[in-house]
């Protein structure tokens, strides 16, 4: 698989709740930066995530890649379900980089947590 074919899987992965395949494409010692949970590794970060979460729903608006570069960003708006049924719906930005076997090995997530900040602190 391609940068561009592991991002949609990636996505894919995360809407539906399948946290060990969302997991797989990731790189042993992947990490995950989160403004919202810190930085982790990806085996931590989402099971936390995924304990958090009633469900989610994604909805891509576009994938950009630089030729030449093992970086790729994924932009999407993302309306997350918390397990109190509280709701927050937010586009977000996700720089992916990617190691020379095409594994996930860092992955940076950049969205406004002022609202979703705020429903978390209260599960």
């Amino acid at each position: 698989m391609n940068k561009t074919d592991i991002a949609k899987e990636y996505i894919k992965h995360l809407e539906n709740g399948n946290i060990d395949q969302v997991i797989a494409l990731f790189d042993l010692n992947g990490i995950v930066d989160s403004p919202l949970y810190g930085i982790k590794r990806a085996d931590e970060f989402y099971p936390e995530l995924n304990g958090d979460t009633a469900n989610s729903e994604l909805s891509l608006l576009g994938i950009f890649e630089e030729n030449n570069s093992n970086k790729l960003a994924l932009y999407f708006t993302y309306k997350w379900t918390l397990k109190n049924n509280q709701i927050v719906e937010f586009d977000v930005v996700d720089i992916i980089e990617f190691d020379n076997q095409n594994k996930i090995s860092k992955l940076k997530i950049i969205y406004d947590t002022v609202i979703a900040r705020k429903l978390v602190g209260q599960l």
